[in-house]
C-alpha cells in the first residue's frame, strides 16, 4: 500500500503514558462507533465500561498499563497513533484464557494491516502467559468485525441473547 501514497502500518506497540490522550480519543471513537450497532450502546456501557472509564480518566492508561494480566498495544503510521487495543489474561480453572477486551482502528486507516498488527501482538502475548485459547467479541449483525475474526482463525463459542421489557 505505500506504494498507493498510503503509508505503511508499523508493528504494534506497548502504550506509553504519553499515549493517554489519543487512546482516550480512540476509547471516545470506538464508544460512539458502538452506539450505531446493534446491542451496541448496552455493550459499551455493560462489558467495555471499566475499561472505557479508565482510559476516559487521568492516569487510567498508566493504571491499566500497571497491572501485569493486561496489555495496552497502540498501531501507528507514520508514529501517529491510529489504534487501539486491550486485552487481558482471565484465569479460568487451571488454565487462562486471553480476552480482547476492545480493539477500534480509525475508519481513515483500515484496511492497512493496523487492526491485524494489534491481533497478532496481543494473541502472542496470550500465548506467552500460559493462555490456551483467546475470546474476542462481535456485535450482532457487525460483519465486518466478525469476518475479522473469522480471517485470524477465531470461531463463535457462544451467542448471548437478549430481550428489552421496556
Amino acid at each position: 500500500m505505500a506504494g498507493h501514497g498510503v503509508a505503511p502500518v508499523e508493528p504494534a506497540r506497548l502504550a506509553q503514558p504519553a499515549d493517554a490522550e489519543r487512546c482516550a480519543q480512540l476509547c471516545r471513537d470506538a464508544l460512539e462507533s458502538l452506539q450505531e450497532r446493534r446491542g451496541g450502546a448496552l455493550f459499551a456501557r455493560r462489558e467495555t465500561g471499566l475499561l472505557a472509564k479508565a482510559l476516559l480518566r487521568p492516569g487510567g492508561l498508566s493504571r491499566l498499563l500497571s497491572d501485569p494480566r493486561r496489555r495496552v498495544l497502540v498501531g501507528t503510521v507514520d508514529d501517529v497513533i491510529v489504534s487501539l487495543a486491550v486485552g487481558r489474561v482471565d484465569p479460568v480453572g487451571e488454565a487462562s484464557l486471553g480476552v480482547v477486551d476492545g480493539m477500534y482502528v480509525d475508519p481513515a486507516h483500515r484496511g492497512l494491516g493496523a487492526g491485524h498488527a494489534l491481533l497478532h501482538a496481543l494473541v502472542e502475548w496470550f500465548g506467552e502467559s500460559g493462555c490456551r485459547s483467546v475470546d474476542a467479541t462481535a456485535l450482532p449483525g457487525d460483519r465486518e468485525t466478525k469476518s475479522f475474526f473469522e480471517g485470524a482463525g477465531f470461531k463463535a463459542r457462544l451467542l448471548t441473547m437478549h430481550r428489552a421489557l421496556r
